[in-house]
């Protein structure tokens, strides 16, 4: 969209088909409908845009772009070349719900999307007199079912987890069908099978992180590094627990476990990829190198994911070490990394 001036002082706006190259100061990303806004200068001439003025890219999905940096190290080209897989669309939906509150979420491997959120006032139940409750509930039910028909491509979609405190995901599950069955609703009926119902503590998000380790979750969708990413969380957890002298996290302590080559699997966050000290960035880059070239096994985690929100209360670096260290753990690590370099 430009903006064009007139002699007389008034403007008006309206939409070109032109190609901008922009040096890239500001990114974000809209979950809600599936768009990557990039801010930064024109730094090429241009008909409709004066260099060096500001202007925001959209670039949805499908859409063809070209990105130019100085230097691409291991890492990032990895990124790229994960994101560009056809294979790592979403192939995981959950939907987290309670009574009045509810959240459909697609689990991709790189991010946990929230496509919408239900919250609905539903009247309490009286004495003598439920048919409001109950008129409440059939709208809030019919809310998540289409709001499942309307964010969940089921020709991708492998598992809906159906999840709840109490039988609130039971009762929602019953409703379903039964609307499917009276509308003929073949979406629903032919994929009956992809829905698990298990048990959550809240139908918030961070609710997943409980989900995604359940035993029939982990089963059914064992091929997604969702779930492998959850997996070795809970792995480093337990070690952390049980056999603390090979569980370690905090920038320092993996790096000296590094130089005795000792690193079995390293769980970073892309955050820490994403950081502004460049240096830093090297730092963590040349790390992850290193750790392979010992053979170790890397894990990077989103940090627009569950697991990765989880990874980086431990300041986004952590290791499961081949063998114990002692010593380490009298050592103070001296520094929260997540805070330090971001």
């Amino acid at each position: 969209k430009v903006q064009m001036e007139s002699a007389t002082g008034s403007s008006n706006s309206y939409r070109v088909r032109t190609t901008l190259t922009i040096s890239v100061e500001g990114i974000d990303f809209d979950t809600q409908a599936c768009v990557l806004r990039l801010k930064g200068r024109n730094v090429e001439e241009n008909k409709y845009v004066k260099m060096g003025a500001y202007h925001t890219l959209d670039v949805e999905q499908t859409r063809k772009f070209t990105i130019t940096k100085a230097k691409w190290d291991s890492i990032s080209l990895e990124r790229v070349d994960t994101a560009c897989d056809p294979t790592q669309n979403a192939d995981v939906a959950a939907v987290v719900m309670q009574e009045g509150i509810a959240h459909i979420c697609l689990i991709t491997s790189n991010m946990t999307i929230v496509r919408a959120k239900i919250d609905q006032v539903i009247p309490r139940k009286r004495k003598g007199n439920v048919s409001q409750h109950e008129k409440g509930l059939t709208r809030f039910y019919d809310n998540i079912m289409q709001g499942i028909l309307r964010h969940i491509n089921f020709d991708i979609v492998k598992c809906i987890i159906l999840a709840s405190p109490g039988f609130v995901k039971d009762q929602f599950m019953d409703y379903m069908i039964q609307q499917a069955i009276k509308s003929d609703n073949k979406v629903i009926l032919e994929n009956k099978g992809k829905f698990l119902l298990v048990h959550s503590s809240s139908g918030f998000k961070h609710s997943l992180k409980e989900i995604l380790a359940e035993p029939s979750v982990t089963s059914r969708i064992s091929d997604t590094k969702a779930s492998g990413e959850v997996k070795v969380l809970e792995t480093f957890y337990t070690i952390l627990q049980t056999d603390p002298s090979r569980a370690f996290y905090g920038k320092k302590h993996i790096q000296k476990a590094n130089e005795s080559q000792a690193i079995e699997t390293l769980l970073i966050s892309d955050k820490l990829f994403r950081c502004q000290d460049i240096n830093a960035r090297k730092e963590y880059v040349e790390l992850v190198e290193s750790v392979r070239d010992y053979g170790g096994d890397i894990k990077i985690f989103s940090s627009l994911h569950v697991s990765g929100e989880q990874l980086e209360q431990l300041t986004g670096i952590a290791a499961i070490l081949r063998f114990p260290i002692p010593e380490l753990e009298d050592e103070s690590d001296g520094e929260s990394d997540s805070d330090e370099d971001n």
